[in-house]
């Protein structure tokens, strides 16, 4: 099967060196696209900026912004059986990002910060995905509530959600914990290393694509 996934951070600059971002470090999406490709299946990865090395057997896609990655999802999403978003995608990008640093001067500084495209949110309504359609909820409070709100407004098959308030899991970690929000039922993956909880989640995506079908 073809499969798309999306990892790591995005940037969005505020002038040629500075950028606004987050902590993602693109750990979790680069090991499930590499438990994909290990399975057998041909994958596209589109990623923010990280510092890991590119899984074997993968095509790879890199972008900066949001939306650069938008765009890349946009081009690529319609061959695709399954698409995994897992990328930490900003939500907010600087309305006029500045052509030259900008000197430290005054005592503040404000921007002005605009709506970065909703990635998940298009790929039903605006890029027509008729495939198996993942998304990924990194939650501080009520973590099942505001997953499956998620997978309501954006027509998923599945949010996979991590409490990233707990300290161990999450950004910036080796090992996650996650609730797997399905539209009927809820199921907990426990804390282990996000090398083996991808290849749980690989079978618990591809599970759910063949019922599909």
């Amino acid at each position: 099967m073809n499969v798309l996934v999306t990892a790591g951070p995005t940037r969005e600059p505020i002038d040629p060196v500075r950028f606004l971002s987050n902590r993602s470090s693109g750990k979790m999406g680069y090991e499930l696209a590499s438990a994909f490709a290990g399975d057998g299946h041909k994958v596209l990865l589109v990623s923010g900026p990280t510092a890991l090395d590119v899984p074997e057997g993968v095509d790879y896609l890199p972008v900066e912004t949001a939306a650069g990655m938008h765009e890349a999802v946009g081009h690529h999403i319609g061959r695709m059986d399954i698409a995994v978003f897992a990328a930490a995608v900003a939500d907010y990008t600087t309305a006029a990002p500045a052509t030259r640093k900008l000197k430290k001067s005054a005592d503040t500084l404000r921007l002005e910060l605009v709506k970065t495209p909703d990635i998940l949110g298009s790929a039903r309504q605006t890029f027509g995905f008729a495939g198996t359609l993942v998304g990924f909820a990194a939650e501080t409070e009520n973590l099942e509530a505001n997953a499956r709100d998620k997978l309501t407004r954006k027509g998923c098959d599945l949010i996979i959600a991590n409490d990233v308030s707990q300290p161990g899991i999450g950004f910036d970690s080796n090992h996650n914990e996650v609730l797997l929000v399905y539209p009927g039922h809820a199921r907990l993956l426990p804390r282990t290393s996000k090398h083996e909880l991808a290849h749980q989640l690989v079978q618990a995506v591809l599970e759910l694509h063949l019922a599909k079908r």
